[in-house]
C-alpha cells in the first residue's frame, strides 16, 4: 500500500527533522540545503513553507512565493530526499502544491527555474507539464504550468 502524501507545516516538531533531509552528493548543486532555504523563508515575508510527508515521515520540503496581492506564484524550493527519490513522492506533493496555487488568487499558473544540467531536475518538471518561458535567472532556466 502506498503511503499518504500529505503537505504539513515546519514548526517546532519537524523542523530540524526537515533540515536534516538532503538530496544526493551529486545533486547538491541543483537545491541549496534546507537550512539556508528555512534562514530565507524566515527574514522574507509573502512566503508558503511546507514539509513533504510520507504518512508520518519526513520526505521533502516545498517553498514557494505566495503573494496575494501581487499573484505570481514561485516555487522556490522543492527537494525530495535522496532516500525517497524515485516513489512518485515528489509528483504527488507537486500536485498538492498546484492545488493550493490553484486555492489562491489569481493562480492559473506556476513559476519555477532549474539549473539545466545533466542529473538535474529538469525531465521531471518538464514530464509534469512544465514549459520553459525563455528567461534565465542566474543561470537557471525559467519554466512555467498553466493550472
Amino acid at each position: 500500500m502506498s503511503p499518504s502524501i500529505t503537505l504539513r507545516e515546519v514548526d517546532d516538531s519537524n523542523v530540524n527533522q526537515i533540515i536534516d533531509l538532503s538530496v544526493a552528493d551529486s545533486q547538491q548543486h541543483f537545491v541549496a540545503p534546507n537550512v539556508r532555504s528555512l534562514a530565507q523563508a524566515y527574514a522574507t515575508t509573502k512566503v508558503w513553507v511546507r514539509a513533504v510527508y510520507a504518512d508520518d515521515e519526513p520526505v521533502g520540503f516545498a517553498m514557494l512565493s505566495d503573494d496575494h496581492e501581487k499573484p505570481r506564484y514561485y516555487l522556490w524550493r522543492f527537494m525530495i530526499d535522496e532516500r525517497y527519490q524515485g516513489k512518485g513522492y515528489g509528483k504527488t506533493a507537486l500536485g498538492l502544491i498546484h492545488d493550493y496555487v490553484r486555492s489562491r488568487p489569481g493562480g492559473d499558473r506556476i513559476y519555477l527555474s532549474y539549473v539545466p544540467a545533466e542529473g538535474g531536475p529538469e525531465h521531471f518538471y518538464k514530464a509534469l507539464g512544465y514549459v520553459d518561458t525563455g528567461v534565465v535567472h542566474d543561470g537557471e532556466n525559467e519554466a512555467v504550468l498553466a493550472l
